[in-house]
Formats: structure tokens, C-alpha cells, sequence
């Protein structure tokens, strides 16, 4: 990747993110962390408000803006794709809201390349799924995916590997896909620690009216760090 490739790319991620560190840059990017730190050194120089410092992370002034850009035909295919898998297991909220996205996509782009998007050929079946299944854990995801949002508590009936059903309350930090299944990743009060849990393994799910405020020790970002993830 060129260099100026490189700086426009550290650009984009860094307006797209509340926070992120030199080593989520190198590893996307394939660089060094000293090279991001040179790289941000330099963009600051030339102007480009970078806020942040070495062994924290970054993040772009809140005022900086860049002109639209053009996505490239394999840009166009990664978002198609990611497109058609959730609609196949995001639940039907979520699959309503990505086909709503490209179809805004497929507006942005010139009328000669509304084509790229339907010419995919990447797909992301769903025949081969439960419906009932299907059904079930979307209305879950879906009560669980605006907790988190409003940042409010949740409790649900869980069922174990073993088949032990528990009642848990919980702080909703966020949501993993491992291909097959959803699972939440949350601070149980019962437990009080962060435990992760089974979408599909949930009976039932309420959104309560009680708030939380993310605390230190009690975050995503702390769990992901202890986890290493």
C-alpha cells in the first residue's frame, strides 16, 4: 500500500471510531506501530486534527471533514456481502435495515455502477436455517440490540450446556456472531462479572427501564482487554 494510500486510510478509521490505538492501526494496515505513530505525527503536522496520544488511542476532531469518496468494486462486494448475511441471521429488524442500506448505497453510486451491487455473486443463504429458530432469536437480538443501545438493563431465563435454566439480570455490553450463533457479552449482577451468554439459549428477554452507566472495570472495553479478543 502506498504511503498516501496509507494516510488516507488512517483518516477514514479514525472518523468512523470513538477511539483507536496504534496497534488496532498496525494490524489493520499490516504496518508497524511505530510506522502508525510516524504516520499520525505527520498527519497532525499538515493539519489534520488528530486528538489522542501513544498508548491510548485516537480519534479525529469532531469538526474535520473530507469529501465524499467513491467506494471501489471490491469495497461495493464486501458490503453486498455483509448485506446478505445479516439479513440471513440478524433477525428482521436488522435485515430490513440492510437492505435498506443498499439500496442508499446503490443511489450514492453513479447509474453506471448500480449494477456492481446485484452482480455479486457472494452469497449468504439461509434455506438450510430453522425459521422457527431464526424467529426466535431475531425478537431476542432485537430486544437485546436496542438495550444496548439505550444503555438499560436486560434479565432473561437462561438455559445452560448442561440444561439449567437461570433467571439473570444483566448490563447488555454487545453482541458477537460466530457464524451460527449470537452471543451477548455482559455484566451479570448475579454473578458481578462480565459472563457471556447464548442468544439461542435465552427463553425469554425483557428491557428494563433501570439505566446503567458504563463504570471502570464493568465495560466492553474492559472485558475485551482482559479476554485479549
Amino acid at each position: 500500500m502506498r504511503r498516501a494510500d496509507r494516510l488516507f486510510q488512517i483518516v477514514q478509521h479514525l472518523r468512523a471510531r470513538r477511539l483507536t490505538t496504534a496497534a488496532q492501526l498496525a494490524e489493520w494496515l499490516s504496518v508497524s506501530e511505530r510506522t502508525i505513530y510516524r504516520d499520525i505525527r505527520d498527519l497532525s503536522l499538515t493539519g489534520v486534527p488528530v486528538e489522542g496520544e501513544a498508548g491510548v488511542g485516537y480519534r479525529m476532531g469532531k469538526d474535520f471533514e473530507v469529501p465524499p469518496i467513491m467506494f471501489t468494486i471490491d469495497e461495493v462486494e464486501a458490503l453486498a456481502t455483509g448485506a446478505r448475511m445479516v439479513e440471513s441471521w440478524g433477525g428482521p429488524v436488522l435485515a430490513a435495515s440492510a437492505r435498506s442500506a443498499l439500496a442508499k448505497i446503490a443511489l450514492a453510486l453513479p447509474a453506471k455502477r448500480r449494477g456492481d451491487i446485484e452482480a455479486t455473486r457472494l452469497f449468504a443463504p439461509r434455506f438450510h436455517i430453522d425459521s422457527a429458530l431464526t424467529e426466535q432469536v431475531g425478537f431476542q437480538l432485537e430486544t437485546i440490540r436496542q438495550a444496548i443501545q439505550r444503555k438499560r438493563k436486560i434479565e432473561v431465563k437462561y438455559r445452560d450446556a448442561e440444561e439449567r435454566e437461570t433467571e439473570r439480570r444483566i448490563w447488555p455490553l454487545g453482541l458477537y456472531f460466530w457464524g451460527k450463533t449470537w452471543t451477548l457479552i455482559g455484566w451479570c449482577e448475579a454473578r458481578e462479572d462480565f459472563r457471556h451468554f447464548r442468544v439461542d439459549r435465552m427463553s425469554e428477554v425483557a428491557m428494563l427501564e433501570e439505566e446503567f452507566r458504563e463504570q471502570e472495570g464493568r465495560s466492553l472495553e474492559d472485558f475485551l482487554a482482559r479476554v485479549k479478543m
